[in-house]
């Protein structure tokens, strides 16, 4: 498994990673006992770079991760997040970054994964009401502590980023990055690779939506948040679907899944850019690893940005309250 460095002074981790969020909610029903066996089988092939955060699942997802680790924690990388709260139903809550929230949220993470120190801690979402200074002061003492080792930010816009990065150094900054979420690359993107941060992708395949797997919005079980999603209701799911097509036929003449052609656009945007594809099958993340094996040229890579250009794909990526918390 190749590495990446995440940023100029950050650490390296396998080239692809793993986003763990999907084995605990939004993406429908799952087998616990199919998830772990997925995080096994993913550090067995050097995907040892997971993903998860105390919202998902409303903790579950840091226990089940938890679990999973457990006898082998020293052969990954750890990343999780706070600041999205959430009651004891569910119900989202807001957005919380003053520091005795981020301290209390580090702690009950650490508990939840059974770890002594979290690899990489993002703030999930940035706190309109609270000074960034503040939030990544707070962090910096629970790195000093030794609770955390890296810092990073998830959905912040570039002022933000580099509010945060002079109070105290970022290694990883996330946000959604595919060949039809493209806002990144018009000032994220700069930003973190003029600051030396590193770049991580989640939802690199579109939310699936580039897999080539859905067909019609019917294909998504009750439980399933995508069924409510701006890009995968009414007219956008036909325009959308239209614009995979295209994709699907390129695939085919490279010889790959549309996938892993998706994912290849991903990593040929940067040897500083990470993505970090979900998913709780087996299959699905070795289908995910060949895109390592994928090739692309300047041609292919110009014919990818005609079919999707920055913009091209219909509907928001979060319905209006999800926007809401992204870019601040």
């Amino acid at each position: 498994m190749p590495k990446r460095q995440l940023g100029r002074n950050g650490p390296e981790v396998s080239a692809i990673g793993l986003g763990c969020m999907g084995m605990s909610e939004f993406y429908g029903s799952g087998s616990e006992e199919e998830s772990i066996a997925t995080i096994h089988h993913a550090i067995e092939r050097g995907v040892t770079f997971l993903d998860t955060a105390d919202m998902y699942g409303v903790g579950k997802n840091e226990e089940l991760v938890g679990r999973a680790i457990r006898d082998r924690r020293d052969q990954v990388f750890l990343a999780t997040k706070f600041g999205n709260v959430r009651g004891p139903q569910g119900e989202f809550l807001g957005v919380k970054g003053d520091p005795e929230y981020v301290r209390s949220a580090c702690e009950a993470s650490l508990k939840r994964l059974g770890v002594e120190t979290i690899d990489l801690y993002y703030q999930h979402r940035v706190d309109p009401n609270v000074p960034i200074e503040d939030t990544v002061g707070e962090m910096a003492r629970l790195k000093e502590e030794g609770k955390v080792r890296f810092l990073g930010l998830s959905e912040a816009a570039p002022h933000t980023i580099r509010k945060a990065h002079e109070t105290h150094p970022i290694s990883a900054v996330q946000t959604e990055l595919s060949l039809w979420s493209r806002d990144a690359e018009a000032e994220v993107l700069p930003t973190v690779r003029e600051l030396g941060i590193g770049y991580v992708a989640y939802s690199p395949l579109g939310r699936g939506f580039l897999t080539g797997q859905i067909k019609s919005p019917d294909d998504f079980p009750d439980d399933d948040f995508r069924r409510f999603h701006p890009r995968f209701t009414g007219e956008n799911f036909a325009k959308n679907i239209a614009l995979v097509r295209e994709v699907e036929a390129m695939a085919r003449e490279k010889g790959c899944t549309t996938a892993q052609l998706a994912l290849a656009w991903v990593l040929a945007q940067g040897e500083d850019v990470v993505p970090i594809p979900g998913t709780k099958h087996v299959r699905y993340l070795d289908e995910n690893i060949g895109a390592l094996e994928v090739r692309l040229t300047d041609e292919d890579l110009q014919r990818l940005d005609a079919i999707l250009p920055p913009g091209a794909a219909a509907g928001e990526r979060y319905h209006e309250r999800g926007m809401e918390t992204v870019n601040l």
